[in-house]
């Protein structure tokens, strides 16, 4: 099944604007130059990545100049992801937007790995998960030239609620979560027997001062340490890998020489093999961090872990199913190793 990208009025009014500013594209081969594009500070995974491959880049090939754009002074996330998909800007690193194809929600799929070794092997460099996601990528004028990893998401509760959920449903009854606002996030939740409450990240520092929710999940140790003052416990249920698209614009890459494709993807291939060892360092150091400042880290026990796992095996893979179809799904329980 193809699934067509709808853009709103909003979206097409933020890639005509685009449009009008940016070189197309298509020039930017011609005077051996490019754009590329991210919408997150300089702390971030993301800036790393972007300075290690235009490093990378100069020692393949030094004639090509990167107009590189960090902290989202071209759009957010969202905006680049539609503007690279319209090719306004020919590369951007950034998060599966869904709004345009919801088989993108593949990105949140819990339980496909639950360490960072099997993570670099299922999805860094030379691991399936590439593969499987430029299946629905290049439908949508895309491809991607890797997955940039951000650590492991799992649940943490803010100050004053008093419970520390780690057998589910019964642990979570009664507890208000905050989820990312995608159907497959209230699905996994629910099930897990929490309240799941879609909210979009920039309420959710409010929501938990206030009280409106009694704790978040999607939460890497990055974001756990930014929000520490009104957190006290972080239970590590890590339930999904949080992860990016380091994406192209389709037409611009197959029109590129076949020796400049080469020299981009040799750059892209030796900033990725940097970015997961950076990556998974990031990740457990603000781990170490969260513990010394006092919030509870709590890991599951093997079996706490596995009812975990058997709860989104059996309700929000067939779900997810139900959206991507069967022969990715197959492909899914192949790399999860799922009979």
């Amino acid at each position: 099944m193809t699934i067509k990208p709808k853009l709103s009025a909003l979206f097409k009014s933020c890639t005509l604007a685009a449009a009008v500013s940016l070189p197309l594209a298509s020039n930017a081969q011609a005077d051996d130059s490019f754009i590329l594009a991210q919408a997150m500070n300089t702390d971030h995974i993301f800036h790393a990545t972007s300075e290690q491959f235009i490093t990378e880049l100069d020692a393949q090939n030094p004639d090509y100049d990167v107009e590189y754009h960090p902290g989202g002074d071209l759009g957010d996330w969202t905006s680049l992801f539609e503007q690279t998909m319209q090719g306004a800007i020919p590369m951007t690193i950034t998060y599966g937007a869904s709004e345009f194809d919801p088989r993108l929600d593949l990105t949140w799929l819990g339980y496909v790995v639950d360490s960072w070794e099997k993570a670099r092997e299922v999805y860094g460099p030379g691991g399936p998960m590439v593969d499987v996601y430029n299946q629905i990528l290049e439908e949508n004028d895309l491809v991607s030239l890797g997955i940039i990893p951000a650590g492991f998401g799992s649940i943490t509760i803010r100050k004053g609620v008093g419970k520390v959920p780690t057998n589910f449903p019964e642990d979570a009854k009664g507890i208000k979560m905050r989820v990312v606002p995608t159907p497959l996030a209230v699905e996994r939740f629910n099930n897990l027997g929490f309240s799941a409450v879609p909210m979009p990240f920039s309420e959710l520092y409010t929501a938990l001062q206030l009280g409106t929710v009694d704790g978040r999940a999607f939460g890497p140790a990055v974001e756990i340490w930014q929000m520490r003052d009104v957190l006290e416990s972080y239970v590590l249920t890590r339930d999904y890998f949080e992860h990016a698209f380091w994406l192209v614009n389709k037409d611009w890459w197959d029109d590129l020489p076949e020796q400049e494709r080469k020299d981009i993807r040799a750059a892209a291939d030796a900033t990725l093999n940097v970015v997961w060892d950076k990556a998974r360092s990031i990740d457990e150091d603000y781990l170490a961090k969260v513990r010394e400042h006092g919030i509870d880290v709590v890991e599951l026990t093997p079996t706490q872990l596995q009812k975990a796992k058997d709860s989104l095996y059996a309700n929000e893979w067939p779900y997810m199913e139900d959206v991507v179809g069967t022969d990715i799904m197959d492909m899914m329980r192949k790399i999860a190793a799922i009979n």
